[in-house]
């Protein structure tokens, strides 16, 4: 489930898209402000930030300029400013789409999902690629170096994950609460087997695979 941040000031507002994503599927984290949207992105990872512009304190423009500092997270701007010196500005920042209000919540969501598939790289029906290694989401289906192979479903899930992040250092504890879900009670040494296992059935595609000290995984695309 794709994990998004909504920063926007007026309450009505966030609890309707949270309520409206949720029911599509979508996992919602709320903040009412600029600051309090880049305490939640320092220790959460996001797969979008919905962001306001107009906001008290630290507006949207200061707060996206804040994010690209250190992060790519896809940025969708909301706001009222809908002239053409402020969606571009909007741009220059860094923004990955831009919805003047009022809109809809079915544009809004649509918005939402095209940029998430952008950045996780998917194409056509579904499919991700990094490297060698190659992904059909709508079959289940994996290719490495051309080569058909066989995942158990635990570490066909692992791999997608790492796929939709893939650039991404992704910790243990992320890992967890992202493929074996957020009640999982066992060690995190779980995620060491499965990419060692992951790892092997990928041959040598699995090199693609980084251990992180300290820190977790990340795919490449060597």
């Amino acid at each position: 489930m794709a994990h998004i941040l909504v920063v926007e000031d007026e309450a009505r507002m966030r609890d309707i898209i949270r309520d409206y994503f949720t029911a599509h599927g979508l996992d919602c984290d709320l903040a009412r402000d600029g600051a309090e949207g880049l305490d939640l992105l320092r220790d959460h990872h996001y797969d979008a930030v919905l962001l306001d512009v107009l906001m008290p304190n630290l507006d949207g423009f200061q707060t996206c300029r804040a994010i690209r500092r250190t992060s790519r997270v896809p940025i969708l701007f909301l706001t009222a400013l809908g002239g053409e010196e402020e969606v571009l500005r909007g741009y220059a920042l860094g923004c990955d789409d831009y919805l003047t209000k009022p809109f809809s919540l079915a544009v809004l969501l649509a918005k939402t999902r095209a940029i998430l598939a952008r950045s996780r790289g998917e194409g056509p029906g579904g499919a991700l690629t990094c490297g060698a290694i190659s992904v059909d989401t709508g079959r289940r289906a994996c290719l490495a170096g051309g080569r058909a192979v066989s995942l158990s479903p635990r570490e066909y899930d692992l791999l997608l994950c790492l796929l939709r992040h893939r650039g991404q250092v992704l910790s243990r504890e992320q890992l967890l609460d992202q493929v074996w879900g957020i009640d999982f009670e066992g060690e995190d040494r779980a995620v060491d087997v499965r990419i060692r296992s992951l790892r092997a059935a990928l041959g040598p595609a699995g090199g693609q695979i980084k251990t992180v000290f300290k820190a977790g995984y990340r795919l490449e695309e060597e």
